[in-house]
């Protein structure tokens, strides 16, 4: 019996050691994830309905902190462009500087002479309503659409403009990931845009900050009922051994 307790009282000692290594490790990784994310993404609240289906007036998104060097096609960006209005707004990269945009081709968008698929449109939505004139986009600025493309205040509505529409790349502030309430998560990859050289951007590390965030709450929970969990089962063990 004596042999037997000493083994026991060996496993409490080891499991509190490990169940404490857990609940460490586990604010570690969930506490980091959280000031990670804090440095890297900004939430916005966005105000109109420019971006439905993909982004309903009132939605909350997570947006990557970016230079708007590395912006690329099919992007959705937040960005501030006085000339557009005084607050932050949200529309979708769809050419950049040195593109040729028109529209429609069999009611699809063009640049570069590519037919642009764009399935995030609302069903059954033409590329554009009024149709885009030829448009060379200047180097060092975005060609935006909303992807609600009937009422969206965009660089359609500001051909007239300096750099026909286009904004410059410094008035990007961030990227969109997700969109985080309601919980519609990641956005879907453009890939429309594959059919034009230059590539999509790579996804934010968002993905890698909730898997820390889930992972060190569990070590946390695990860890913190690990002994209330021993002591019952020692409990139940005790009328064995004193037989």
């Amino acid at each position: 019996m004596s042999g037997t307790r000493r083994t026991d009282e060996g496993h409490g000692r080891l499991g509190s050691v490990l169940s404490g290594l857990a609940v460490a490790l586990g604010c570690v990784l969930f506490l980091g994830g959280f000031v990670w994310g804090a440095l890297v993404y900004q939430p916005y609240t966005v105000p109109t309905e420019s971006m439905t289906p993909t982004i309903g007036a009132g939605d909350r998104v997570l947006a990557e902190r970016i230079d708007g060097d590395q912006v690329h096609r099919g992007d959705v960006v937040v960005f501030n462009q006085t000339t557009w209005g005084d607050l932050p707004m949200v529309k979708r990269v769809v050419a950049v500087g040195g593109d040729t945009v028109t529209c429609c081709t069999d009611g699809k968008l063009t640049v570069n002479g590519k037919r642009i698929d764009e399935p995030y449109l609302p069903a059954g939505q033409a590329a554009s309503l009024t149709g885009i004139p030829k448009t060379v986009v200047p180097e060092g600025r975005l060609f935006l659409l909303g992807d609600e493309r009937s009422g969206s205040l965009d660089s359609t509505a500001h051909l007239q403009d300096v750099g026909g529409g286009a904004v410059p790349r410094s008035a990007v502030t961030a990227r969109v990931d997700a969109v985080v309430w309601p919980m519609d998560g990641m956005l879907q990859r453009p890939h429309g845009f594959d059919v034009v050289p230059g590539g999509l951007s790579q996804p934010g590390p968002l993905r890698i900050m909730l898997t820390l965030v889930v992972v060190g709450a569990v070590l946390v929970l695990g860890g913190a009922a690990y002994g209330p969990l021993a002591k019952r089962a020692a409990r139940r063990r005790e009328p064995a051994g004193v037989g």
